[in-house]
């Protein structure tokens, strides 16, 4: 019988299930350190250590360092070896050229979506709606249904290339958001508006309709982008 690092006997299948606890240790640190740089717990900017973000997620250094490794393909983070890991600055300049490409990228994601959902992907998307309809969310519980409704639509488009095309797009598009928002209540509303009539029409298999809505929530983001140089 094999046996591990530490000359415990592996059962058959037991090096299946420690890896699929590794990445879900990964991925719940990916989703704590997302968390802390949308909501601006770490500083645009800002440079900080491994050790500390395994303080503030309470998770080891293996499935932070491979949460990084991610958080750094998505630019979310810069990682300088012997220095530690940037966050990088946000600018409206690089929201809008961020936004060219998701206006093309979403809208073939959604149309895809249209016609390739299954009907697990669509009863998950009925949950969302409906979900989204409700009122009282607060900002951390907006940035959830956000999240999950950008990983709905590509997961419904069953394209692992569009996958990792769309997903710095989508989760630098959401910092910026989380991090310029002044009107809580009425912007979480909006949203949560446009992001169901994109899941309504992928239902409805109308990717023509799925198209125009991912155009108007591109269209929301962009005047949103333009609105915070005004306020500045």
């Amino acid at each position: 019988m094999p046996t591990n690092p530490r000359g415990r006997t592996l059962l058959p299948g037991s090096l299946s299930t420690e890896a699929a606890m590794t990445e879900a240790k990964a991925d719940q640190a990916y989703r704590e350190i997302e968390r802390l740089i949308v909501f601006g717990e770490v500083k645009p900017g800002s440079l900080i250590s491994e050790a500390v973000l395994m303080e503030q997620t309470g998770l080891g250094r293996t499935p932070v360092r491979e949460a990084l490794q991610r958080l750094a393909r998505n630019r979310l983070v810069e990682i300088h070896p012997n220095r530690g890991v940037l966050i990088p600055p946000t600018s409206v300049e690089t929201q809008l050229r961020l936004l060219e490409l998701r206006r093309v990228l979403e809208a073939l994601a959604v149309r895809l979506a249209s016609h390739c959902a299954t009907e697990a992907d669509r009863t998950a998307m009925r949950d969302m709606v409906e979900l989204l309809g409700r009122d009282g969310f607060t900002l951390a519980e907006y940035a959830e249904t956000v999240k999950g409704t950008h990983d709905l639509i590509v997961s419904g488009a069953h394209n692992e290339y569009l996958a990792d095309a769309m997903a710095p797009l989508q989760g630098l598009s959401r910092r910026f958001w989380f991090g310029h928002v002044v009107n809580e209540a009425t912007e979480i509303k909006t949203g949560a508006a446009l992001h169901s009539a994109i899941l309504r029409s992928i239902l409805d298999r109308d990717p023509d309709a799925a198209e125009a809505a991912s155009h108007e929530l591109n269209d929301y983001l962009v005047e949103f982008a333009y609105a915070t140089l005004r306020r500045e």
